[in-house]
Formats: structure tokens, C-alpha cells, sequence
């Protein structure tokens, strides 16, 4: 509290703009950095370092960045990665955490140390006065967090207080938080899964974080779980994947996790089989987006009543859960908008207090996304699904993410688990040390055609055979397989549809 009261004055300081950019990973540094800047009234804007260079170039011209909080121990590192850290950044401010500490004199920690026991609302604002921070509205953004940009280029979500605080409680709520729970916070601030749930919301809460830089150094993770004892962990299905493939994790070292939340990714059945097989520990699916802040829903332990032997069921696998307490899903036709019932596919729109402000300097855009109906505003997901018999949701698949082939629309995702069901029965490969991606190309002959790209070690000629053998459909074949070290992921462990598609057109070009 000293360290983000102390800092909070001096980004003010320093930085009399709005928005204020971070370079930070996952660290106490990182989430401090985040408190002492939204005290102080500005809306922060945690930089993709594991971005492009014109990706990173694009965010800080479209939010107008002008200052970049970093630390030079980072910088160097990113350095030591390839990153040209000084060619990037050479437009703007770079202010360190190390020179910002360095400057923090004995007195004034003792001083703000003496303030801390103020009542804290004498330390926002005493006699008309503000000692620290400055007063915002819940509806002012506090966030813009830049899309991934799995599919395009990203886009700047403005979040507001309100989201935010707000997506913290409903999360908070549905895992049923505890005084005694400790967070793994591995997940990167850049991302809003990182910035919320493993952030900003065991703050709010009162619980501990156990911060760790790199999602995928899982053997660090695990060991910070075992020696801190922490409770709840949030991770990708490709993060999730690692600790499976990892022999060196021994299960007791993750024994004290109560629940894990799979999010930001569809969650893989292997991956989900496999960690349960190895830790005793069932990963639980959510699912939302950056627009939403992002959590919309998740399944939960089922409950017992044991007033009436009933039991409350919070889960069903195969979907995404119920939606979060506040939010509400509704299935339409993408052209009509009109309401489908339950069990029918169609464009899945989420409502809440968590749908974003829109988007940065964009309102064509989020007028795109953002619909009202029912006096009601609904974000546009963009995936396709239903709503069960019993409320959960069901994820099919993008609607970006099927391929067009003479004239049938055919979903990349069924290919990949058709491929993925074929080699676990035709090869000595174990489900979860699969990693593929189905991407569709241009075509002069059919429109489009699906090209797979695979990291298994078996033959491009072999695994075609495998699936001629099979009994798969011919329009669920893929035309092309190409074999590659590793499929191309974004730095939230996200596949990286564009840099999939490159790769796709080159090798078959």
C-alpha cells in the first residue's frame, strides 16, 4: 500500500496525460505499477511485448501514449529475447521502476507509512482536498486492453471501472473465494484474463497472488504453487497442456489447488482428461472475451443440498458453463437477429455489466458489435452456439473459423477433432500430445481448402494415409498437411490465426 501510494504521486507527476502505458510482466512491481496509475486517475494501457513491433507502434499512436513505465531488469531481458526494445519505444518516455524507487527518500516512506492508518477515504479526498489519487467516475475507462489479434489486426477495448470492479465480484462470486485462498497469477497484465481474474481481483478480494512472469515455464509455477500452497489457478488449454507433457511435475506439487479455470481458449477434451488423470484435479471451462472483461460464464463444482438430497449442478462438460451472475446470453440468427430456441445454433450475444465501453477512436466498429435489444446492450461475440435444455452454453465454433468448400460450410474446429480421433486410433500418439490447427486458404478449384498443420512427429504421407483408412467424410479431409516445430501462439497462449494462415500459404505455395 506505502509503495502504490508513493507511486501513484509520482506518475502524477510525471505524467499529466490520460492514458500511461506499461511495459510489466506478472510481478508485485507489475500489479503495483496498475494500482498507483489508476489512484492517480489515468487509464492504463499494459503493452503486448510478445507483439510485432507494428502492432506495438499501432497501440501507442492509437492510445496516444506518451510515457512507458518499465523496469530495466525487464527491458534487458526482452533484449536478451530478440525485442528491440530501444528502436520501439524510441517515440516516447521511458520512465523505471528501479530509478522511481531509487528516488524514494527514507522520510517519505515513513511518512505515507504514518498516512496508511488514515481511514482510507481521508487518503482519496479530506476537506475537499485529495491527499492521494483523484476522484473518477465508475463509467471513465480504467483499462484499454488491445485485442490479441488472433484473427486481424488488434483493437483497442476501452474498460471501465465499473467493468471491472464488477467482473471481479461476479467472478469472485461463482468460485466462491475464500480467506484462505492463495491465486496463481502467471498469466500475462497485457491480457484481460491476466489484468482481472489474476489480477485486479484477489486484490479487491483480500486474497494473496502468487505472481510468476512466465506461463510457460510451468515447472516454476508448479513450484511456487507447492511452496505457497495456492488454491485457484487460471491458465489457457495450451498453458494447461504444458503441465501434462511436463514428467518433472510430480502430482503432489499442485495438490493444494481446489479449483482450476480453463479460459481465453476452447478447452481441448485431452487436455482436460489428461490433468485430471495426473493432478486428481478437474479443470473447469469459462468462456467470454476482451469486450466482456472478460469472464461471461464458467462451470463450477456441482453443490449438494443436503436439506434435500438435491444436487445443484454447476457443470456439464462440453459446454462453458452458466452465465455469470448479472449476465445473460441470447441465441440469434446472424441476419435477422431474431431469438432462437434453446438447443439451435446461431450468433451468441452476451449482456452485462462487463460488455465493454467500445472501442478506441472507433465507433463504426462498436457499433458493429454492440446491439440493443430490449433496452438491453448486447455484445455481437462472433461465435457460434446454443443454449441447452438447461441454460449452459455451448460453444460450435467462430464463425471466421469454417471454411467454405463448393459450396458447404464446413467447421475447422470438427476437422481437427475428427484428425485428432484418427491419429489417437491409428498411431502410438497419446491425445494430449497432439497440437494442430485446420486453416482454410484460398482455392481456385473449390473456393477454399483446408490445409492442417501439425506438431506430431509422424509423416505428412503416413498421416494422410491414416485418414484416407478412415471413415471420415470427404469433405472433412484436409487437402493439405503440413507438418511445423510448433503451431504460431500470441503471448496469452492463444493461436495466432494470421501467422497460422502465412505459415499455411507459404508452405503449400
Amino acid at each position: 500500500m506505502i509503495a502504490v501510494l508513493i507511486f501513484s504521486k509520482d506518475i502524477r507527476q510525471r505524467s499529466k496525460e490520460k492514458n500511461v502505458g506499461l511495459l510489466l510482466p506478472t510481478t508485485s512491481a507489475g500489479l503495483i505499477c496498475n494500482m498507483a496509475a489508476l489512484l492517480a486517475g489515468k487509464t492504463v494501457v499494459n503493452l503486448n511485448y510478445t507483439a510485432s513491433a507494428d502492432a506495438i507502434d499501432a497501440a501507442l499512436d492509437k492510445a496516444d501514449i506518451r510515457c512507458v513505465y518499465s523496469s530495466r531488469l525487464f527491458v534487458k531481458k526482452l533484449e536478451q529475447k530478440g525485442v528491440a526494445v530501444e528502436a520501439i519505444f524510441g517515440g516516447v518516455r521511458m520512465v523505471y521502476l528501479e530509478d522511481m524507487k531509487a528516488a524514494i527518500s527514507s522520510f517519505d516512506m515513513f511518512a505515507t507509512a504514518l498516512k496508511i492508518l488514515l481511514p482510507a477515504r481521508w487518503l482519496y479526498g479530506l476537506y475537499g482536498k485529495t491527499l492521494f489519487g483523484k476522484k473518477t467516475s465508475l463509467d471513465d475507462p480504467a483499462a484499454i486492453l488491445f485485442s490479441s489479434g488472433s484473427e486481424g489486426t488488434p483493437k483497442g477495448v476501452l474498460l471501465s471501472h465499473r467493468n471491472i470492479v464488477a467482473n471481479c465480484l461476479q467472478v469472485s462470486d461463482v468460485l466462491n473465494t475464500r480467506s484462505d485462498d492463495v491465486m496463481v497469477g502467471s498469466l500475462p497484465l497485457f491480457h484481460s484474463f491476466g489484468l482481472t481474474v489474476t489480477g485486479f481481483m484477489p486484490l479487491l478480494e483480500g486474497i494473496p497472488v502468487v505472481c510468476h512472469p512466465d506461463p510457460t515455464d510451468v515447472m516454476g509455477t508448479a513450484k511456487a504453487i507447492a511452496r505457497h500452497k495456492a488454491t485457484v489457478l487460471c491458465g489457457t488449454s495450451t498453458f494447461l497442456r504444458l503441465y501434462v507433457r511436463n514428467h518433472k511435475i510430480h502430482p503432489l506439487m499442485l495438490q493444494s489447488l481446489r479449483v482450476v479455470v480453463a479460459g481465453a481458449e476452447k478447452l481441448a477434451p485431452d487436455v482436460r482428461d489428461a490433468f485430471k488423470l495426473k493432478f486428481s484435479c478437474d479443470v473447469f471451462e469459462g468462456y467470454g472475451a476482451t469486450e466482456t472483461t472478460p469472464v461471461a460464464s464458467v462451470n463450477i463444482p456441482d453443490q449438494l443440498d443436503d436439506r434435500y438430497w438435491h444436487v445443484q449442478r454447476g457443470q456439464k462438460v462440453g459446454t462453458v458453463g452458466l452465465p455469470l451472475p448479472g449476465t445473460a446470453f441470447r441465441i440469434v440468427d446472424p441476419q435477422t437477429m431474431e431469438t432462437l430456441p434453446a438447443n439451435e445454433d446461431g450468433l451468441i450475444l452476451i449482456a452485462g455489466t462487463q460488455v465493454m465501453l467500445g472501442y478506441l477512436d472507433d465507433p463504426a466498429k462498436t457499433a458493429s458489435v454492440i446491439v440493443e435489444l430490449d433496452g438491453q446492450r448486447w455484445y455481437k461475440t462472433g461465435d457460434k452456439g446454443h443454449l441447452d435444455e438447461d441454460g449452459f452454453l455451448v460453444i460450435v465454433d467462430r464463425y471466421s473459423r469454417f471454411a467454405k468448400i463448393a459450396g458447404e460450410m464446413i467447421s475447422l474446429t470438427a476437422v481437427e477433432d475428427t484428425v485428432r480421433a484418427v491419429m489417437a486410433a491409428g498411431s502410438s500418439i497419446t491425445d494430449y500430445a497432439v497440437d494442430l490447427l485446420a486453416v482454410n486458404v484460398p482455392d481456385e478449384k473449390k473456393g477454399e481448402k483446408i490445409v492442417l498443420l501439425y506438431a506430431a512427429n509422424i509423416e505428412e504421407d503416413d498421416l494422410r494415409r491414416m485418414m484416407l483408412s478412415s471413415d471420415t467424410l470427404a469433405l472433412m479431409m484436409p487437402a493439405e498437411y503440413v507438418q511445423v516445430a510448433a503451431i504460431p501462439k500470441l503471448g496469452s497462449g492463444k493461436t495466432d490465426g494470421v501467422a497460422a494462415r502465412n505459415l499455411a500459404i507459404d508452405a503449400i505455395s
